[in-house]
């Protein structure tokens, strides 16, 4: 046998045992990964659903290892944004090593596919693939405080009229729940309503509620319904001044607004309209001066 022919064919026994120790040893660790009960938990998003084997798998052998204060501050962030049901601290770490490889996996396949070589680029998109999660993240808990923002008057009044009408705090809560808006407020009012059954002070369970959502306006209704509680204070005069500040507040955003639309549309106009009417104007006398020889 000829020696390449030979080396050939160590080679390719080579790469076959290879693969077939790296396909036995992850079908082994792939076995190892416990089954997940996801009955109490939210849907997962359709991405997530046809990724969710490599992530419980990356959750399981890489994400758990972790440091416990890295944990414990996505765990603060998940709650805090209401991804919390959807997936945990180890599982967003997970999400975050499944981006950056598959990020690095694509970039890396597009380069070589075009025959360009980037490691600058290489690099950065991986970055990119790793924070693209955290980024995510934050967009969701923008949106999220803005709906909450929004409905927060709406059920501050439900409250209040109930209220005075001689139902108390969680009776008054159940009802806003009927006729308020759905979104993240109700959620949140309907985790209150859990807890009050499972025999949860009503004090400890607006508490939480105020340390999931982390936001100035629930600090404030929050304390000021248990200070009423406490002080004997009428909770429906309290709640209906939490209810008119609250909506001041949203017309008072409503009008920052409406008073920045101005200012960043000057960017698209100086960089877009200007120089589209610019060149619409100028034309004709272009084309004039063009045909009597000017130009």
């Amino acid at each position: 046998m000829h020696p390449n022919s030979l080396i050939a064919l160590l080679v390719g026994i080579s790469v076959g045992v290879t693969i077939l120790l790296v396909s036995y040893s992850l079908s082994k660790l792939k076995a190892e990964v416990p089954s997940e009960e996801r009955e109490y938990m939210d849907p997962l998003p359709p991405l997530l659903r046809m990724t969710w084997p490599a992530i419980t798998f990356l959750e399981y052998h890489f994400a758990s290892r972790l440091p416990s204060s890295w944990l414990e501050s996505a765990h603060k962030k998940l709650q805090e944004t209401g991804v919390g049901y959807i997936l945990n601290a180890e599982q967003y770490y997970a999400v975050r090593i499944f981006s950056t490889l598959v990020a690095f996996g694509l970039t890396l396949f597009c380069l070589n596919a075009l025959h360009y070589s980037s490691p600058g680029l290489l690099v950065g998109i991986t970055v990119l693939g790793n924070f693209y999660p955290r980024i995510w993240l934050n967009d969701v808990r923008k949106r999220r405080e803005k709906e909450i923002l929004k409905a927060l008057p709406v059920y501050l009044d439900f409250i209040t009229l109930a209220v005075e009408a001689g139902l108390n705090l969680t009776g008054a809560i159940k009802q806003a729940m009927d006729k308020g808006p759905p979104g993240a407020l109700r959620n949140e009012f309907q985790m209150i309503t859990r807890d009050l059954r499972a025999g949860v002070p009503r004090a400890d369970a607006l508490r939480r509620m105020e340390n999931r959502l982390n936001m100035k306006a629930i600090t404030s209704f929050v304390g000021t319904v248990i200070q009423a509680e406490k002080m004997g204070a009428s909770v429906g005069a309290a709640l209906r001044v939490q209810s008119q500040q609250r909506r001041t507040e949203r017309f008072q955003r409503a009008e920052k607004l409406a008073m920045e639309a101005p200012v960043k549309l000057i960017l698209p106009l100086i960089a877009f309209i200007f120089p589209v009417t610019f060149i619409v104007l100028a034309y004709p006398i272009v084309v004039k001066f063009m045909q009597e020889g000017m130009l």
